[in-house]
C-alpha cells in the first residue's frame, strides 16, 4: 500500500494525501478527519496526482468525495 504524502496549502492548512492506483481514488486526511474521493477515470486520477496544497483545498469544497470515518 502507498504511504501518504504530506502536503501543505498556503494557507497552512495540512493535507495526508494517499492514492489508490486499483481503485482510482485518493484518501485525504485533514482537521482530523479523513475523506475519500469517488472514483475518478485514467485523466482525472493521474492529473489529481499532481494536485498542490491549493488545489485540495479547492478540491475539498466540491462535492466530489465523502467522509469515511
Amino acid at each position: 500500500m502507498t504511504r501518504f504524502f504530506k502536503i501543505i496549502s498556503i494557507t497552512g492548512q495540512q493535507f495526508l494525501v494517499r492514492p489508490n492506483y486499483r481503485a482510482k481514488t485518493f484518501t485525504i486526511k485533514t482537521n482530523g478527519s479523513t475523506y475519500r474521493t469517488i472514483s475518478l477515470n485514467n485523466e482525472e486520477f493521474k492529473i489529481c496526482e499532481y494536485n498542490t496544497g491549493n488545489d485540495w483545498a479547492k478540491f475539498m469544497k466540491s462535492e466530489n468525495y465523502y467522509k469515511v470515518k
